[in-house]
């Protein structure tokens, strides 16, 4: 993410007001270009129905933007150093609303995946670079609040804008539902070209800094693992959860519903997380990957109706939904004074595990059988626990003030 010396902040002085409007125009951006990402989740089989390809195939919807978002995020960031980041993030979500729109009218997959590849470019790039910006809108010491208001964005797009894009699509068709979000993101881009002041750009990373922060902290290397371990998992099983839920007999029409279950369910548990991830970082981590691992085996195991089904996910959604807030805590705080490097290598191993779990349950549901993705992202999450088991050296704090990973 941009390099910002935490220290100065340019909102000092603006109108607090015109700060917060801000704020929320990225936040409206960030949430619109999550949803675009996650939103074939709750779409694929009729997707693939429509558009005449198997569900695994249509999973390359979520494979072909993660996939990119995760070289975009420090491409972007590194090669737009110097251009003014109004002008970068309105580009992006400008981008993200005309490949949306794309979408809902293609006549083919081909042109949706072309769409996608658009999508990823835009979700790394703007992901990355609003990382930061707070720093720039608002005063100091609003910074923090902002900034959590800002990866709220993230967050419930993760948690409600699969299900209700699911909603969306079940009552008037998939193509409405990418329209839906198309027409979400030129909003956010209207709102940042109004509301947005312009913001120069100062500082930069450089890839050099990149494979250094990755080499020589150990806090930041187990927070990657971390996170490839249970959002590869998640996202390889709850990639394919429309078809585990048709083929456990659960009416199609109430899919949608639980989808918006789980999206509740993830909401409580964010702000369970973001109450405990000050003291309890790790025990937060630990039991996030208990609780994925026991929703996607339950899943697997329990002969579900419409309730079991319903309560698996809310199980599912509370260890999800802290998913973000934890593991972004812990590589900020592993990563002392590189943060923005560390947080740029953060973005990339998200959106490369969203990629890789669509990816690999393709192969899977295609291969072996619907169920079988439970398994193997059950696995995944479990394997978490071993992480947790091995100590991590805390970052070494290289200047007075800054913060360490004291808490890993």
């Amino acid at each position: 993410m941009t390099t910002v010396n935490p220290p100065v902040s340019t909102g000092t002085g603006r109108s607090p007001a015109k700060g917060w409007l801000a704020v929320l125009a990225v936040t409206l951006g960030i949430f619109s270009l999550m949803t675009s990402e996650l939103l074939p989740v709750g779409l694929l089989t009729p997707v693939g129905s429509a558009l005449d390809v198997s569900e695994g195939t249509a999973g390359l919807m979520v494979t072909v933007p993660g996939l990119v978002a995760a070289v975009s995020a420090p491409v972007v960031t590194v090669a737009t150093g110097r251009i003014d980041r109004r002008v970068v993030l309105a580009v992006l979500i400008g981008l993200v609303g005309a490949a949306n729109l794309a979408s809902a009218f293609a006549t083919s997959f081909a042109i949706v995946l072309v769409a996608r590849f658009l999508i990823g470019i835009s979700v790394g790039g703007f992901w990355s670079i609003a990382g930061g910006i707070a720093l720039r809108l608002v005063p100091e010491k609003h910074v923090p609040r902002a900034t959590a208001i800002i990866f709220g964005g993230v967050e419930t797009a993760s948690v409600l804008g699969v299900p209700t894009g699911t909603v969306i699509g079940d009552l008037s068709g998939w193509r409405t539902a990418f329209a839906a979000v198309g027409i979400l993101g030129l909003t956010a881009l209207t709102c940042m070209l109004f509301l947005m002041p312009k913001v120069p750009a100062e500082q930069t990373i450089t890839f050099a800094e990149l494979p250094r922060v990755f080499r020589g902290n150990a806090g930041v290397r187990a927070g990657i693992a971390i996170t490839f371990l249970v959002i590869t998992g998640h996202f390889l099983a709850y990639t394919f959860v429309r078809p585990i839920l048709q083929d456990d007999g659960i009416d199609d029409n109430l899919i949608g519903a639980l989808l918006l279950t789980f999206g509740v369910a993830g909401i409580c548990g964010n702000f369970i997380a973001g109450a405990l991830v000050a003291k309890r970082l790790r025990q937060t981590v630990v039991g996030i990957s208990i609780v994925l691992t026991a929703a996607m085996s339950l899943l697997a195991l329990v002969d579900t109706g419409v309730v079991t089904a319903g309560t698996i996910l809310i199980l599912w959604g509370l260890g999800y939904g802290a998913v973000p807030v934890t593991f972004q805590t812990w590589i900020l705080d592993a990563a002392s004074n590189a943060t923005e490097p560390a947080s740029s290598l953060y973005v990339s191993a998200f959106n490369l595990s969203i990629a890789l779990g669509a990816l690999f349950g393709g192969f899977a549901v295609d291969g072996i059988a619907t169920t079988s993705v439970l398994w193997i992202g059950a696995l995944l999450t479990f394997l978490t626990l071993l992480m947790m088991g091995r100590p991590h050296r805390p970052a070494t704090l290289s200047a007075p003030g800054t913060r360490g990973s004291t808490r890993i």
